[in-house]
């Protein structure tokens, strides 16, 4: 296995393949802070010139995150940099896994979308991700998409702190958000892993988001009483459309969320703060 852009999601994910007995090796810049289960790869996917000793992988995930909302950032991480890995593999692997996003989506209307549903992103950044969905489906390699909505989870407490600082969203208008935990990320990647390993057809695109689209307000007003705190400014504070994400198809396949709803995954990450 060899994950390029072992972050968060792709290190969870080594972690489970490892135990299992697969070989892993974890493609990122700084390589430093993977576990030992994963064979780091000190590299810049950005950067072709960097990409000579990549191994040959029976199976490829591209789980890279760029840590700007940048169009020239976004271009370079998912589209430049899905170019090189895939150039610079000594063989095409069995199948590749890229992990994009329901940032492809403008819908604003509280609508519910699944994986026909028409994407005709209003931002660069979500243009950028669907040419990074294109240049992997069209790659000559059996591929599979596979949207996140919003990711949460250890380390991503953006919200709990805006929720700390006495802030939420406001009632109106009415904004409709969708999450993932990042544990649930690797679950869902390793459930579509097994599948294919026990020779099932994998779909080319699946959308990842838990059970339970919410209005933003009431989730930083559910976490408020948790913490205790006093909600005392309502500012807006997601971007993108108001949309509902509907994970039908994952489910079908047989893949149950860890975290269902928003509830269960921040009980258990406040209760470890």
């Amino acid at each position: 296995m060899l994950i390029a852009g072992c972050g968060d999601v792709g290190t969870q994910l080594g972690v489970r393949l490892s135990t299992q007995g697969a070989q892993v090796f974890g493609l990122r810049r700084t390589i430093n802070q993977l576990p030992a289960c994963i064979h780091g790869i000190a590299a810049d996917m950005t950067d072709p010139a960097t990409l000579g000793t990549l191994p040959a992988c029976d199976w490829l995930f591209y789980t890279a995150a760029a840590k700007s909302r940048d169009p020239d950032v976004y271009r370079r991480i998912y589209v430049d940099g899905l170019k090189h890995v895939l150039d610079a593999l000594p063989a095409p692997p069995r199948h590749l896994f890229l992990t994009s996003s329901s940032g492809v989506y403008a819908q604003s209307e509280h609508e519910w979308v699944d994986e026909q549903s028409v994407t005709e992103p209003d931002s660069e950044s979500g243009r950028i991700l669907l040419a990074s969905e294109q240049l992997a489906l069209n790659s000559g390699i059996p591929a599979t998409v596979v949207r996140f909505s919003g990711i949460y989870g250890p380390g991503r407490d953006h919200l709990q702190r805006l929720v700390m600082s006495g802030i939420a969203a406001p009632h109106e208008p009415l904004h409709y958000s969708n999450r993932i935990h990042s544990a649930d990320c690797a679950g869902v990647l390793e459930h579509l892993l097994q599948l294919a390993l026990q020779g099932q057809t994998l779909k080319p695109l699946y959308l990842a988001s838990d059970d339970a689209p919410t209005p933003i307000h009431e989730v930083m007003e559910w976490l408020a009483t948790e913490l205790g705190v006093e909600i005392h400014e309502r500012q807006p504070v997601r971007r993108g459309g108001s949309k509902r994400c509907s994970s039908r198809r994952l489910r079908a396949s047989g893949y149950r969320f860890h975290y269902p709803d928003f509830r269960s995954g921040y009980t258990e990450l406040l209760r470890k703060a």
